[in-house]
């Protein structure tokens, strides 16, 4: 699987967020701002799918917007990405946006290799997601869950009811005693994204 690689490519700290080739351009920002939130040395390292719904989908389900139905290829795409975590004297977390950030929450019930999952503005519409959290084993301690406050306004009644499920999320999340924060940012799903993801990322590894 390609993939880009942004930061100290020795340091200690390993953040992984598989993206497709349209989220690259932002992603030099969002390692400066990440490095100015937390004040840590970091490696990022970007694994680059080729079908965003295919790859990072836990399982199948119908298109919600467009044609592109949800395919089931996030086990072979958290398999490709277990080959970048080789070395386990490093520490590593996984986070992502949007789809991809529902595939860092989802990597984290099948692994403990990850010691947080960095979810922004995370696809938890998704159909049962939410009842597949209830029903498993999270294997990570810290997660991070942020939404747009205008996400619900969706005039798509699957997506429309992402709020509530974020919100469900965090109370499963709680419930198991894991070291949650959910946060609301301004704007709706397209606002800031590399901003939200930084914030994310960032909330995980905490201050210098």
């Amino acid at each position: 699987m390609k993939e880009h690689i942004f930061g100290n490519e020795s340091a200690d700290i390993v953040l992984i967020q598989p993206i497709d080739e349209r989220g690259l351009k932002a992603m030099e920002r969002e390692a400066s701002l990440i490095r100015e939130l937390s004040g840590k040395d970091f490696c990022l390292r970007t694994p680059v799918v080729s079908s965003w719904n295919r790859d990072l989908s836990p399982w199948r389900a119908p298109a919600v917007f467009g044609n592109e139905d949800f395919g089931q290829g996030a086990a072979d795409t958290l398999a490709e990405v277990l080959k970048i975590c080789g070395d386990r004297r490093k520490t590593y977390y996984i986070g992502g946006y949007s789809l991809a950030g529902l595939f860092a929450l989802w990597s984290v019930y099948q692994t403990e290799v990850f010691a947080g999952a960095a979810a922004a503005s995370p696809s938890l519409w998704f159909p049962g997601f939410t009842e597949y959290m209830r029903e498993n084993r999270i294997r990570t301690g810290s997660v991070y869950i942020s939404l747009g406050d205008k996400e619900a306004g969706t005039k798509n009644p699957v997506m429309a009811a992402v709020a509530d499920k974020a919100k469900e999320a965090y109370n499963i999340l709680k419930e198991n005693n894991t070291d949650c924060t959910f946060e609301w940012n301004p704007g709706n799903h397209f606002k800031d994204t590399d901003i939200r993801t930084a914030k994310a990322f960032a909330r995980l590894l905490g201050p210098e």
